[in-house]
């Protein structure tokens, strides 16, 4: 397992508490061969500290207390994380990651400790630091160039057609020209904070922001979002029903008839870049470009594409506005369109503003992803149950998963000494327990705690890079162990 990494490291701590009872202690020269291995769920408890753990500043500490049976005569099992085996009714122990080992402080035989000392804990020597998951990230890659073309492409645009709808403004005093051209300021000015948007969502990851600022295109999209609710539909619709009843013919129709082509010309050069970067972004997803426009990850090119889509509409609705003014002679048509163009302009920002809501708020990756991860861990012999999984989009095209798992100790152990053998662990025990030296047998089983730690460490690491595979886009995968005889927090 890798160490260090300060963004993608997830440090947690643990303390292994054993009890020793007397009535176990003496039978020093008998021994359970370690491949006799049993587990009994009924005799653990893990119990989850609210607050952060004694002496620890790290994180939350997990405490394991293993209860031994009284009687001599019955098998004492230990099974933390599910895994362990007994010597002469002394606990083999393993759990989550280790970062501080005790004993309660009592002289191994003492007939009759002190009450007092019984519960008293001492320090063990060996203390070490643990990382829970610094597994390599394949990283999903996520090509915004698309965005980015369509944006600036949009921004120019409309920056340009802006320019167009003022001058014929002033010449004509059209009411729905007048909307026509807050709404292209609304675009400009959206354009730009999508811009910054997707500039900002770049930066790399820091020690205050340890996920990235891949959010800060939602922000900047819902930012204009709203401003295109107040200031291009509020303020397109108070402006027409102000002169809904003194409306005035426009004058100079032929100018605006030419503006309104030739901006119809423009944005629709660029609705056409915006609707290719929705569809190859609905391609790249797997997905339908409808369920891509509601459920995308990336909010750029979607609101470029709506935003040019609204604007086309308008410049339509203005057109059959002057037609209507100039056929009938009735100038009520004017402010009409205009009003109409505000309710679009509305339409459009409402549904930008949801969209984003959601995905700040936080939304979970896609039912067939999680059902394609969900399944692995299932099938996986490690673990034996799932809880309390849960996904996060923390990105366009960047998720966060998070799981409960309640390993099989058994396999994690049946694989620990495929790997390293068996015959070596329990020639360690024999000797251990032939010498009579409780110390030595202290040491020999804290160093298998500390080679099933790592173990169980690697099993975590190789789910993690499984899930990471399966779904490429998950950045940060964060597996806990759960046991479920636990009350739930």
């Amino acid at each position: 397992m890798q160490k260090g990494n300060p963004h993608f490291t997830y440090m947690r701590t643990s303390r292994l508490v054993v009890r020793i009872r007397e009535s176990i202690l003496p039978a020093r020269s008998a021994f359970l061969h370690p491949y006799s291995l049993q587990h009994n769920q009924s005799h653990s408890s893990i119990r989850r500290p609210s607050a952060v753990g004694e002496g620890d500043e790290t994180g939350t500490a997990v405490a394991i207390e293993e209860e031994a049976p009284s009687s001599p005569s019955k098998p004492a099992v230990v099974s933390g994380n599910g895994a362990g085996f007994h010597l002469a009714g002394r606990h083999i122990f393993s759990t989550r990651p280790s970062h501080e080992i005790m004993l309660f402080s009592r002289r191994f035989g003492d007939p009759s400790p002190p009450p007092s000392s019984r519960h008293q804990p001492v320090l063990l020597p060996f203390v070490r630091s643990y990382s829970l998951r610094v597994a390599k990230v394949k990283k999903a890659v996520f090509d915004d160039e698309l965005s980015q073309r369509a944006v600036t492409t949009a921004l120019w645009c409309n920056f340009l057609v802006f320019s167009l709808k003022f001058g014929v403004w002033l010449v004509t005093s059209s009411h729905v020209m007048l909307a026509e051209m807050i709404h292209s300021i609304a675009d400009f000015a959206n354009q730009a904070l999508l811009a910054y948007g997707l500039s900002s969502s770049r930066r790399a990851p820091d020690a205050m922001h340890p996920y990235g600022y891949s959010k800060e295109r939602f922000v900047w999209s819902l930012i204009s979002a709203v401003g295109i609710f107040c200031l291009g539909s509020g303020a397109t619709i108070v402006h027409g029903v102000q002169n809904l009843w003194s409306a005035e013919p426009p004058e100079n129709m032929q100018y605006a008839a030419l503006v309104i082509g030739g901006s119809f010309l423009i944005e629709g050069a660029s609705l056409v870049v915006a609707i290719n970067a929705v569809k190859k972004g609905a391609a790249a997803e797997g997905m339908k470009m409808w369920d891509y426009v509601w459920r995308g990850h990336d909010p750029t090119s979607v609101a470029v594409m709506t935003e040019d889509g609204a604007a086309v509409t308008g410049l339509a609705i203005a057109a059959g506005s002057l037609v209507a003014v100039n056929t009938t002679g009735n100038p009520m048509y004017d402010p009409i369109g205009s009003i109409i163009v505000g309710n679009l302009l509305g339409m459009v920002a409402i549904f930008l503003i949801q969209r984003n809501r959601h995905a700040l708020i936080g939304r979970a990756i896609d039912d067939h992803d999680m059902q394609r991860v969900l399944e692995f861990l299932r099938s996986d012999p490690v673990v034996d149950s799932l809880y309390d999984c849960k996904s996060e989009v923390i990105g366009p095209g960047f998720f966060r998963f998070k799981a409960e798992i309640d390993f099989n100790g058994m396999v994690v152990v049946q694989n620990y000494l495929k790997r390293t053998g068996r015959e070596k662990w329990a020639a360690k025990f024999r000797e251990a327990a032939g010498d009579g030296d409780d110390a030595a047998l202290l040491k020999t089983m804290a160093s298998y705690g500390e080679e099933l730690v790592e173990a169980l460490g690697s099993e975590v690491d190789r789910l993690e890079t499984e899930i990471q595979k399966i779904v490429p886009g998950i950045r940060h995968v964060d597996i806990e162990a759960h046991d479920p005889t636990s009350p739930s927090p």
